[in-house]
């Protein structure tokens, strides 16, 4: 394994070592902070561990006798317990999270990267990274195809769908990845704290306002955060290795502001 494979044995999520090249180069520029994103250590071998699990935990809740009868217990107890405040919360984030809004919000911050900041490097990452969520949450609901708790066994259903796309949930599943985005780019700044911090509780609270609202079983939240971890650390990896070759041959990328020298330079 090359070093770029495992950079600091004391982090499970680390960046990268800085290659030799020219001195011209621009790694410490922020405005490409995310030419090296930070990378877990056996970064394959990790997302194939997680993505297993995710699948596993899918296929059981799928197929083992009374496991999602047993969960919907949960919807159950939690729909007879509804609360105007909480309602409220969790319907605003069922309309936030959802990719109506969240699609246009990524590529918001994306062209603010863009435009504004003249970061091309740190916009395509984010927009990528933060897209990820949903691409592996789709991924797993086609594979797993499990269907959503039946709203009709409900006393008060807030949000009714149907369908076999339960597993994973895709708004924890871009709640996730948009805490990963979100701290990539704070990352070395005063704000990675608050971002290392707010990040996983904002992705907590997404998840239980999806089992609040009746939509998802509670194992379709855990295997959110399997699922999109499991993305991010394998882009990570790929985009450490291949992502800068490919953008500084892309000479409009240099109009809108630095792109950095490839890392194999």
């Amino acid at each position: 394994m090359s070093d770029r494979d495992a950079p600091d044995p004391g982090d499970f999520m680390h960046s990268s070592p800085a290659e030799s090249g020219p001195k011209t180069d621009t790694r410490s520029d922020p405005r490409t902070r995310l030419r090296v994103l930070p990378q877990a250590r056996l970064w394959v071998l990790w997302a194939l561990v997680l993505a297993g699990a995710d699948l596993a935990l899918g296929l059981s809740a799928k197929w083992t006798p009374g496991f999602s009868a047993n969960e919907f217990s949960v919807d159950q107890e939690l729909s007879r317990h509804h609360e105007v405040l909480l309602t409220g919360i969790a319907m605003t984030i069922n309309y936030l999270f959802a990719p109506l809004v969240g699609v246009p919000i990524i590529i918001l911050v994306a062209l603010y990267l863009l435009v504004v900041r003249r970061s091309p490097v740190n916009a395509i990452a984010f927009g990528a990274v933060a897209s990820l969520g949903w691409v592996a949450s789709e991924i797993f609901k086609l594979i797993i195809a499990r269907q959503r708790p039946n709203q009709a066994l409900l006393l008060d259903p807030l949000a009714p769908e149907t369908g076999s796309n339960s597993f994973p949930s895709g708004h924890v599943a871009f709640a996730v990845a948009l805490a990963f985005a979100v701290f990539f780019i704070a990352r070395n700044t005063r704000w990675s704290r608050t971002a290392a911090i707010a990040g996983p509780i904002v992705a907590l609270v997404v998840a239980w306002s999806r089992v609040y609202v009746g939509v998802h079983y509670p194992t379709d939240v855990v295997a959110s955060f399997l699922a999109s971890s499991a993305a991010v650390i394998l882009f990570a990896g790929l985009w450490n290795r291949y992502a800068l070759v490919l953008l500084t041959r892309i000479p409009l990328l240099a109009r809108f502001g630095p792109v950095g020298s490839s890392p194999n330079r």
